[in-house]
Protein backbone atom coordinates (compact mmCIF):
# COMPACT_ATOMS: atom_id res chain seq x y z
CA UNK A 1 0.00 0.00 0.00
CA UNK A 2 1.11 3.36 -0.73
CA UNK A 3 0.38 6.95 0.99
CA UNK A 4 -0.94 9.76 -1.13
CA UNK A 5 -0.58 13.15 0.58
CA UNK A 6 -2.56 16.14 -1.28
CA UNK A 7 -1.62 19.77 0.27
CA UNK A 8 -4.28 22.19 -0.09
CA UNK A 9 -4.08 26.00 0.74
CA UNK A 10 -7.97 26.30 0.59
CA UNK A 11 -9.79 27.53 3.53
CA UNK A 12 -13.56 26.42 2.14
CA UNK A 13 -15.05 25.08 4.85
CA UNK A 14 -13.39 26.55 8.17
CA UNK A 15 -15.61 29.21 9.64
CA UNK A 16 -15.53 33.20 8.97
CA UNK A 17 -11.67 31.95 7.13
CA UNK A 18 -10.33 30.81 10.07
CA UNK A 19 -6.60 29.61 9.18
CA UNK A 20 -6.44 31.72 6.12
CA UNK A 21 -3.46 31.09 4.61
CA UNK A 22 -2.87 27.51 6.62
CA UNK A 23 -2.57 24.29 4.83
CA UNK A 24 -4.50 21.27 4.95
CA UNK A 25 -2.94 17.81 4.40
CA UNK A 26 -5.16 15.12 3.58
CA UNK A 27 -4.15 11.47 3.08
CA UNK A 28 -5.48 8.01 1.49
CA UNK A 29 -4.19 4.67 0.99
CA UNK A 30 -4.15 3.10 -2.40
CA UNK A 31 -2.07 0.30 -4.00
CA UNK A 32 0.22 0.27 -6.34
CA UNK A 33 -2.73 -0.88 -9.07
CA UNK A 34 -4.91 1.48 -7.42
CA UNK A 35 -2.58 4.20 -8.07
CA UNK A 36 -1.41 3.61 -11.64
CA UNK A 37 -5.28 3.60 -12.84
CA UNK A 38 -5.56 6.97 -11.11
CA UNK A 39 -2.83 8.22 -12.65
CA UNK A 40 -4.37 7.06 -15.82
CA UNK A 41 -7.81 8.13 -15.11
CA UNK A 42 -6.03 11.81 -14.60
CA UNK A 43 -4.14 11.43 -17.58
CA UNK A 44 -7.27 11.23 -20.05
CA UNK A 45 -8.90 13.57 -18.75
CA UNK A 46 -5.82 16.09 -18.33
CA UNK A 47 -6.60 16.60 -14.62
CA UNK A 48 -4.71 16.41 -11.76
CA UNK A 49 -4.53 13.46 -9.45
CA UNK A 50 -6.53 15.37 -7.03
CA UNK A 51 -8.93 17.38 -9.45
CA UNK A 52 -9.94 13.15 -10.68
CA UNK A 53 -10.68 12.49 -7.37
CA UNK A 54 -12.67 15.44 -6.27
CA UNK A 55 -14.76 15.07 -9.52
CA UNK A 56 -15.25 11.33 -9.10
CA UNK A 57 -16.35 11.70 -5.57
CA UNK A 58 -18.95 14.90 -6.65
CA UNK A 59 -20.19 12.73 -9.49
CA UNK A 60 -20.91 9.57 -7.08
CA UNK A 61 -22.78 12.23 -4.42
CA UNK A 62 -25.02 13.80 -6.75
CA UNK A 63 -25.29 10.15 -7.97
CA UNK A 64 -26.15 8.90 -4.65
CA UNK A 65 -28.17 12.26 -3.28
CA UNK A 66 -29.77 14.06 -6.28
CA UNK A 67 -31.55 16.35 -4.11
CA UNK A 68 -28.26 17.14 -1.73
CA UNK A 69 -28.10 16.52 1.99
CA UNK A 70 -28.74 18.51 4.71
CA UNK A 71 -25.38 20.51 4.28
CA UNK A 72 -24.80 20.53 0.61
CA UNK A 73 -27.63 21.45 -2.02
CA UNK A 74 -27.86 21.04 -5.65
CA UNK A 75 -26.89 25.38 -7.41
CA UNK A 76 -30.02 27.39 -7.99
CA UNK A 77 -31.34 26.87 -11.26
CA UNK A 78 -29.78 22.66 -10.93
CA UNK A 79 -32.36 20.41 -12.40
CA UNK A 80 -33.21 17.83 -9.91
CA UNK A 81 -34.20 14.01 -11.49
CA UNK A 82 -34.81 11.36 -9.05
CA UNK A 83 -34.42 8.22 -10.01
CA UNK A 84 -33.65 4.43 -8.58
CA UNK A 85 -33.83 4.02 -4.85
CA UNK A 86 -33.42 8.16 -4.31
CA UNK A 87 -36.44 8.19 -5.85
CA UNK A 88 -38.19 6.07 -3.40
CA UNK A 89 -36.81 7.48 -0.66
CA UNK A 90 -34.07 5.30 0.46
CA UNK A 91 -30.25 6.32 0.39
CA UNK A 92 -30.78 9.97 1.63
CA UNK A 93 -28.65 10.93 4.44
CA UNK A 94 -30.24 14.65 4.85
Amino acid sequence: MNRIRTRNASTAGSPSGAGAGKRRVRSFTATRQDLTMLDTVARYHGFSKSATITSLVRREFWRLFPAGIRGIRPERGARVVMTGQAARGRGHAG
